[in-house]
C-alpha cells in the first residue's frame, strides 16, 4: 500500500485541530476517503461545522497535508491578508518535524505592520520525503452545501 498511513493522517488532523483552535478557527472533522469519486478533497458544510474528506491512498504526505490545511481555511472562509499567515501556522503545526525553522519563509511583521504578502512553501525547499508535493498548487475542491432538515 502506498500513501499516507491512517495513523499519520490522524496525527496531522490532531495537530491541525490544535493549531486551528489556537488561531481562533473552527476545527472541521477530517475523514478519508472523499465520497465523491476522482477528487482528492471534498468539503461538506453542515449547520454544526464542516467535514473535510481527503484521499490518502497513493498520495505523498505533503499533498495530503496541503489538502487538509486548505480544508481548514476553506471551511472557515479565510481569505485576504490573514490567509498566508494562517496557512503557514497550520503547515508548521502539521509538518513541523519535517520543516526546520530555517526552511520556512520569513513571515515577520514589517515596520509597516503588514506580514509578507504571500509566503509560500515551495516543493524545492522541502526534504526529499516531501519533495513530490507542491504546496503552492491549488487542490481540486468539491464543495457541497447542505441545509438543516
Amino acid at each position: 500500500m502506498t500513501g499516507v498511513p491512517a495513523l499519520r493522517f490522524a496525527s496531522v488532523a490532531r495537530s491541525l485541530g490544535t493549531a486551528a483552535r489556537a488561531s481562533g478557527l473552527e476545527v472541521p472533522a477530517f475523514r478519508s476517503p472523499p465520497r465523491i469519486p476522482d477528487v482528492n478533497r471534498s468539503i461538506r458544510r453542515y449547520p454544526g461545522g464542516s467535514v473535510v474528506s481527503v484521499k490518502i491512498k497513493g498520495r505523498p504526505l505533503g499533498r495530503v497535508v496541503e489538502d487538509m490545511v486548505d480544508g481548514v481555511l476553506i471551511s472557515n472562509r479565510v481569505r485576504g491578508e490573514a490567509s498566508p499567515r494562517l496557512r503557514l501556522a497550520l503547515l508548521r503545526a502539521a509538518l513541523g518535524e519535517f520543516l526546520p525553522e530555517t526552511q520556512l519563509p520569513n513571515t515577520q511583521v514589517a515596520d509597516g505592520g503588514d506580514a509578507e504578502a504571500s509566503p509560500v512553501i515551495r516543493a524545492d525547499s522541502l526534504p526529499e520525503a516531501l519533495a513530490a508535493s507542491t504546496l503552492e498548487q491549488p487542490a481540486r475542491v468539491a464543495e457541497r452545501h447542505t441545509q438543516a432538515a
